[in-house]
């Protein structure tokens, strides 16, 4: 099975940006959960936009590379710029 990880980035209404890192084996799903309200608690109430996946054989792999993003905000910072 394929597996996903995942960067969103939706904006506030301070012009500020948030993120937020995740995986799964089905993008389109997940975001749709996300930006429905019935995704993670954090994702609630805000409208999401896929900025960033990497795609993954297994679900062990790809949940060790969804921590390394979520640990590094400078890469995090530098995909959201890029995009």
């Amino acid at each position: 099975m394929t597996y996903f990880v995942y960067l969103l980035v939706a904006h506030l209404k301070n012009n500020k940006k948030v993120s937020y890192v995740g995986y799964t084996n089905d993008i389109k799903k997940r975001l749709n959960l996300h930006n429905s309200g019935k995704g993670a608690k954090f994702t609630r109430g805000k409208q999401w936009k896929l900025v960033y996946y990497e795609k993954y054989d297994s679900k062990s792999t790809a949940m060790k590379n969804e921590i390394k993003l979520k640990k590094d905000y400078k890469l995090r910072k530098k995909i959201i710029l890029n995009k």
